[in-house]
C-alpha cells in the first residue's frame, strides 16, 4: 500500500509539473502529456478498485 500511495503522489507531481510547463510555455505537449499521465493512472486506479471489490465479494463468498 506504502508503494502505491508514493506512486500516486508522483503521478500527481508529474500531472502538476507536465500542467505548470505547459501554462508558462503554451506548448501543447506537455499539455498532452499530463492528459495522457492522467488517463493512465485513472486507469490504473479504477483497476485497482475493482480488484479490492472483487477481493471483498470472494471473501464475503
Amino acid at each position: 500500500m506504502l508503494i502505491l500511495r508514493l506512486l500516486a503522489i508522483l503521478a500527481v507531481i508529474a500531472i502538476s509539473a507536465g500542467m505548470a510547463v505547459y501554462l508558462f510555455t503554451g506548448n501543447r505537449k506537455y499539455l498532452g502529456f499530463s492528459i495522457r499521465l492522467l488517463k493512465i493512472v485513472l486507469g490504473i486506479v479504477l483497476l485497482m478498485f475493482a480488484l479490492m471489490a472483487l477481493e471483498r465479494l470472494l471473501v464475503v463468498v
